[in-house]
């Protein structure tokens, strides 16, 4: 039978960055960095919303059948979205919620530094919490205010609630039930 890994040890054992997580994540700045370089950064950010609208589905699905709801509150969207980030090495947490907005800030993306420079990439951010927010609370604009992928310390998203003057007036996405 052949030997399963016939690398010697001096190449297995070799100080190479690599494994799973950091080749996944080379992988997606490539292709985020390819898709800006090719269509723009309007266009390919339309390409990865596809992407992060499908995962946000089944990432509120997960949820909501873990924590055995038909439905998430607004307090429990903003722990899902924390929780969401955590667990795939981001580092969110709430700064302010109340009836209009939540208001989350970012020490960490879980892109790490292969975000920097891919502003598209965020809208993986703006998609999953848009599409959670938005199938559970009715409505949802996603302002992107800061952004490590475009340089700044951490991030500042606001997760609108409702379509107030301060909403309409921010930059962002806006996402609707259904």
């Amino acid at each position: 039978m052949p030997d399963p890994d016939p690398a010697s040890p001096e190449v297995r054992n070799a100080p190479v960055a690599l494994d799973r997580d950091v080749f996944l994540r080379d992988l997606l700045r490539h292709l985020a960095g390819t898709l800006q370089d090719v269509v723009g950064i309007e266009e390919a950010s339309g390409f990865i919303s596809v992407v992060g609208q499908e995962i946000g589905e089944e990432i509120n699905d997960g949820y909501k059948k873990a924590l055995n709801v038909s439905g998430l509150d607004r307090e429990q969207v903003a722990e899902v979205c924390v929780d969401l980030k955590r667990r795939i090495k981001g580092d969110f947490y709430i700064i302010s919620q109340d009836d209009e907005k939540i208001v989350f800030g970012n020490r960490a993306c879980p892109f790490g530094d292969k975000v920097i420079g891919r502003p598209a990439l965020c809208m993986m951010t703006s998609n999953v919490f848009g599409g959670i927010t938005s199938e559970n609370l009715g409505y949802a604009k996603v302002s992107i205010e800061e952004a490590i992928a475009r340089g700044d310390t951490g991030c500042r998203v606001v997760v609108y609630l409702k379509p107030t003057e301060e909403a309409q007036a921010a930059d962002g996405r806006e996402y609707f039930k259904g």
